[in-house]
C-alpha cells in the first residue's frame, strides 16, 4: 500500500506532556459550540444569504422567518435549500402513499422493522416508570402525596435523509413515544431521495403507526414543529438527529418547546487491552467516523495494540465504499490514544464521555464499573455498536460532544410529563402549619402564611388561632416577643 494510503490519524501519548492538551483540543473540535459543516453547507450559505454568515446566524434567520410568516417560509426555504417546489397540498405525505410504499416493500425487510419495533418496545416498555402514592400521618391528620406520569400531547420526531435514508431512525424514535402513549407524532424529513420520497423509510413508518410525515427537513422543519405553521400544528417536544443547522434549531427554539438534546458528530471511544483483536476495533471506529462526520478514538494501555489498530484501519478503509469519507473523519476527529493504565484509560473515557464506548476486553465488567460517562456502553468482543444503531432495544439517540456527563440517551420516559399531586385534610395541615409560618416569615412571604391561616377557622365559624376572623380577615399568631394588637 502506498504513503498516500496511509490512514493520518493521530496518536497521542499519555506519557508525553502535551497529551492532556491534544485530548482537551479533540473534544473540544467535537463539543456541541463546534461549527462542523460541510464546504457544500457553507457554499449554500452563501447562496442563499448573499454573505457568510455562521451557522448560528443562519438558524436565527430562518426560524425568525418561519415564526413570522408561517408556512410560506418554510415552503420558499425548501424550494431554495433542497430544490423541491411543495405545497400547502404536498408537503405532506399522503395516507395512500404510505400505504403504498408499505404494500411494495421487501416482505423481509417490514418483518425486520416488526422485529426491531418490539425489541425496542419491549425494553422502553421495561423502563416506564408507574405511579407512586405515599400516605403519610401528621398528628390526628392525613396526607397523600402522588406521583403521576402522563405522556405528552404531541411530537415531533427529526429525520435525517441528505446522504442516506434512516428507517433505523424512525424506529428509535417513534417506538419510545408509542410505548409511552403519546397520541400525536409528527415526522419531518427532508423532500429527498433518502428521506421523504423514500419507499424503505415511508414504508416504516406505515409499519409501526406513523401516519403524520411531512417533507421538509432543516432549520425550517425545526422551527414548524415548534411554532406551529399551517397544515403543522406545533408540538411539545423534539427530538431526533441532523446535521448541525437541526441541532442549532432546535437549541434556538428549546424553551418554545422541549428537546432531546443538541446532537453533534457519532462517536465512538474503543476501551481494549491485550484481548482484544485489532481487526474488531478498526472496524469499529471506522463505523462511526462513515457518518462523515464522525469521530472514532481508541484508548489502550497495551501499546502493541496502536500499531496493529493503525493497520488494519489501512486495510479496511481500503475496502469500503465509503472508506474515503471515513478516512476523512478518521483524520480530522479521530486519534489512538496510549494511556499508561487501565485507570487512566478510565479516567481519559470520563473526560471524553462519549456517545458510545465499547469495552473491548475478554472479562469488561470491571472497567465497567470504572466509567461514568457514556450515552450506550458496549461490552465484550462481540457487542458492536451496530447493533445498539439497530435492534438491541435502548434507543440509539444518544449524548454526543461530551455531553454524557450530564445527559441521557432517549427512552420513553422522555416523553412523559411528571406531575406531583398532594392532597391534605384539616387536621393534617394543622400539624404542619407552623412549620409553614416559620418558613414564610423567614422568607418574608407573608401571603404563604395567609394562605394557610384563612383555612384553620372553627367550623362554627368562630375564628381559629392564627386563623380569620369571621369577615375574612386574617389574623397574625402571636409569636414569642409580640403583642397581640
Amino acid at each position: 500500500m502506498s504513503q498516500a494510503m496511509c490512514v493520518d490519524i493521530r496518536t497521542i501519548d499519555c506519557r508525553h506532556a502535551d497529551a492532556t492538551e491534544m485530548i482537551r483540543q479533540l473534544r473540544e473540535k467535537l463539543s456541541p459550540r463546534g461549527d462542523i459543516v460541510s464546504e457544500s453547507g457553507r457554499q449554500r450559505t452563501m447562496e442563499l444569504f448573499g454573505e457568510p454568515l455562521s451557522p448560528r446566524s443562519v438558524v436565527e434567520r430562518i426560524c425568525a422567518d418561519v415564526r413570522q410568516r408561517g408556512l410560506a417560509a418554510v415552503l420558499e426555504y425548501t424550494a431554495r435549500l433542497d430544490q423541491r417546489e411543495l405545497t400547502a397540498a404536498t408537503v405532506r405525505v399522503r395516507a395512500d402513499e404510505l400505504q403504498s410504499a408499505a404494500a411494495q416493500a421487501d416482505p423481509r425487510f417490514l418483518e425486520t422493522i416488526r422485529r426491531v419495533r418490539d425489541n425496542v418496545a419491549e425494553f422502553q416498555r421495561a423502563v416506564l416508570p408507574h405511579d407512586v402514592r405515599l400516605v403519610r400521618t401528621a398528628g390526628e391528620g392525613t396526607i397523600e402525596l402522588r406521583q403521576r406520569y402522563r405522556p405528552m400531547r404531541r411530537v415531533g420526531i427529526c429525520v435525517p435523509g441528505g446522504a442516506a435514508a434512516y428507517p433505523s431512525t424512525v424506529l428509535m424514535t417513534a417506538v419510545p413515544a408509542l410505548t409511552a402513549g403519546v397520541p400525536e407524532i409528527a415526522v419531518v424529513v427532508p423532500p429527498t431521495a433518502f428521506g421523504g420520497y423514500n419507499k424503505d423509510l415511508l414504508a416504516t413508518c406505515h409499519t409501526i403507526g406513523i401516519t403524520e410525515v411531512y417533507r421538509v427537513g432543516g432549520a425550517q422543519a425545526v422551527a414548524a414543529l415548534a411554532y406551529g405553521v399551517d397544515g403543522i400544528p406545533r408540538v411539545d417536544k423534539i427530538v431526533g438527529p441532523g446535521n448541525l443547522f437541526v441541532a442549532l434549531a432546535k437549541q434556538h427554539v428549546f424553551g418554545d418547546v422541549d428537546i432531546d438534546s443538541i446532537a453533534g458528530p457519532s462517536e465512538v471511544v474503543v476501551l481494549a487491552d491485550e484481548t482484544a483483536r485489532p481487526q474488531f476495533i478498526a472496524a469499529d471506529l471506522i463505523s462511526q467516523a462513515e457518518h462523515s462526520p464522525g469521530s472514532g478514538v481508541l484508548i489502550t494501555w497495551h501499546e502493541p495494540l496502536i500499531g496493529q489498530v493503525r493497520r488494519a484501519l489501512e486495510q479496511q478503509l481500503s475496502e469500503l465504499p465509503r472508506g474515503d469519507l471515513a478516512r476523512q473523519s478518521l483524520e480530522s476527529y479521530g486519534a489512538l490514544i496510549l494511556a499508561r493504565h487501565a485507570g487512566e484509560a478510565a479516567e481519559l473515557t470520563d473526560l471524553l464521555a462519549p456517545e458510545h464506548l465499547h469495552i473491548s476486553m475478554d472479562q469488561p465488567d470491571h472497567m465497567l464499573q470504572l466509567v461514568r460517562n457514556a450515552g450506550a456502553i458496549f461490552l465484550g468482543h462481540f457487542t458492536p455498536v451496530a447493533l445498539g444503531d439497530y435492534i438491541a432495544g435502548p434507543s440509539h439517540v444518544l449524548p454526543t460532544g461530551g455531553t454524557a456527563r450530564f445527559a441521557n440517551g432517549l427512552a420513553a420516559t422522555d416523553f412523559l410529563k411528571r406531575s406531583s399531586v398532594i392532597q391534605y385534610d384539616r387536621a393534617a395541615l394543622v400539624a404542619d402549619a407552623d412549620a409553614v409560618r416559620l418558613l414564610a416569615e423567614t422568607e418574608g412571604l407573608t401571603a404563604h402564611s395567609a394562605s394557610v391561616d384563612i383555612r384553620l377557622q372553627q367550623t362554627c365559624g368562630e375564628p381559629a388561632e392564627g386563623g380569620a376572623d369571621p369577615d375574612g380577615a386574617v389574623r397574625q399568631t402571636p409569636r414569642p416577643g409580640m403583642t397581640e394588637k
